[in-house]
């Protein structure tokens, strides 16, 4: 039933690959089928000026597609200015990566994480939290090693998958064909322990059930405990 020929609760292959830049602290290359992202973390020894004294620290993100990660080229955005889209997917991704962290541990400096989209087909903010995580994992990792933090900031894993409706059943990690089609399109954002960090979700031109909702909850409960896994695979 489905454009790929995967099962209803399939997800496309994953894989991750850790240390691909040479200066950043933290780096990986996510794949999620045909959707391909970098994703950089870079630490600095300040915070907001806001944040100043406070003795926390602070991750944020930023976002971008490469011109010709889709079909058709795009224009960069650095010429342009951000589209409320991109803006609106860093803010998505730097919040759903400070809810794995305790700022305190932290102490007053910041990590940037780049996400930028070298092939999309779907999914990109999704494997963009993903593959984020496993940067800031690997960035933190060199502060512990370096003695500048006594107690581990990572509190937990965050990982993402989005869920929808297409003809009419319920499916995991939708790739552009279905993306493009689905009835009701969800992006779920999950901790390790289960927890809910975010949904994301709305219906295109149709509504859903509660039954529905629940359905495709368990689906992506089951979709991220396997990015769960990848990711621990990938930092071990």
């Amino acid at each position: 039933m489905r454009p790929s020929g995967r099962q209803l609760n399939e997800m496309r292959a994953i894989s991750i690959e850790t240390g691909v830049t040479r200066h950043a602290e933290g780096s990986c290359l996510i794949r999620c089928g045909d959707t391909h992202v970098l994703c950089t973390a870079s630490l600095e020894e300040r915070v907001p000026p806001w944040m100043k004294g406070s003795g926390k620290g602070w991750v944020t993100a930023e976002y971008g597609m490469l011109p010709r990660s889709t079909h058709t080229r795009s224009r960069r955005e650095a010429k342009n200015g951000q589209s409320g889209r991109t803006q609106e997917i860093q803010r998505l991704i730097g919040r759903a990566l400070r809810a794995g962290v305790d700022m305190q541990a932290l102490g007053e400096r910041q990590i940037t994480i780049d996400c930028d989209v070298i092939q999309a087909d779907g999914g990109t903010r999704c494997a963009s939290i993903t593959g984020g995580w496993v940067a800031l994992r690997l960035a933190v990792n060199k502060l512990m090693k370096a003695g500048k933090v006594t107690t581990d900031p990572i509190m937990d894993h965050v990982a993402a998958v989005s869920c929808g409706v297409y003809a009419g059943q319920t499916i995991l990690d939708l790739d552009y064909p279905e993306d493009s089609e689905a009835a009701v399109d969800g992006n779920f954002i999950l901790t390790g322990s289960g927890q809910l960090v975010e949904v994301q979700m709305s219906g295109e031109g149709t509504t859903f059930s509660r039954a529905q909702l629940n359905s495709l909850m368990d689906l992506a409960e089951e979709g991220t405990k396997a990015l769960i896994e990848a990711q621990r695979a990938a930092i071990a």
